[in-house]
């Protein structure tokens, strides 16, 4: 079997719908919700920021934020669309070699897409400052929309690793108990956890709903709220972590 470097693996995707809207609104209230946690004057480091718009939420946080992201042309989009302070480094997780010097390191909706994600986090960890954190996010394999779809028996279980999924290289899903078992793995202290937006709908509804004003603003509001009272239904779940002292 071939192996495909990182540029020729997204090169091959690419012509698949990768981000729905309902991400970025997505992205939007995680960062509203880990915010409390972000150290002022910071130094911050994103992994992964396919075409960019993560790290404009993120640039509107930190000054200094650091991008580390293994697709080249990624890279390139991506240092069109963010302040100029914003340093990019290309290379993967696996390889980089950064100094234990950021306070906030994230790993959005990335960790699903590594082949060995416990591995992973132990060389993150090295890179936080004393007293930094790690945050990370990954789609919840428990989302109601996603049991809803395993009643309708259009996936065999909640954890299973749809096509559409593998074809966008996920290599498995999480729910709490999954994403926790590996952050204590990798030697990481979970500070807190949560999850963000209940979500009843397909992301693809929930765009097309909001395209044709059968939901607005508010009732994603409303669900935002509803997920600080239901975490394990939410779309996306997070973890808080830090090095343990």
């Amino acid at each position: 079997m071939t192996t495909l470097t990182p540029d020729q693996a997204f090169a091959d995707n690419v012509h698949r719908t990768y981000a729905y809207g309902f991400d970025y609104i997505v992205q939007t209230y995680l960062l509203r919700s880990l915010s409390p946690f972000f150290k002022p004057g910071g130094k911050a480091l994103e992994l992964g920021c396919f075409e960019g718009e993560s790290t404009q939420r993120l640039a509107r946080y930190f000054d200094d934020l650091t991008v580390l992201e293994a697709v080249n042309t990624l890279i390139e989009t991506a240092r069109a669309n963010v302040p100029a302070s914003v340093e990019f480094i290309h290379s993967t997780i696996e390889t980089a070699d950064l100094a234990p010097q950021f306070d906030a390191i994230f790993l959005v909706h990335t960790l699903e897409h590594l082949d060995d994600g416990v591995a992973a986090m132990s060389r993150i960890k090295q890179w936080l400052s004393p007293g930094g954190y790690f945050f990370v996010a990954v789609p919840n394999a428990d989302a109601a929309s996603r049991q809803i779809a395993t009643k309708m028996g259009l996936i065999d279980t909640n954890n299973a690793v749809t096509e559409g999924e593998h074809l966008h290289g996920h290599r498995r899903t999480y729910s709490f108990d999954t994403l926790e078992s590996e952050v204590r793995r990798a030697g990481l202290e979970v500070v807190t956890r949560g999850g963000v937006i209940f979500k009843g709908l397909a992301n693809f509804q929930i765009d097309r709903a909001l395209k044709e004003n059968i939901i607005d603003a508010a009732y994603i509001e409303g669900c935002y709220a509803l997920g600080m009272q239901y975490p394990e239904l939410c779309s996306t779940i997070y973890m808080v972590c830090r090095r343990p002292a």
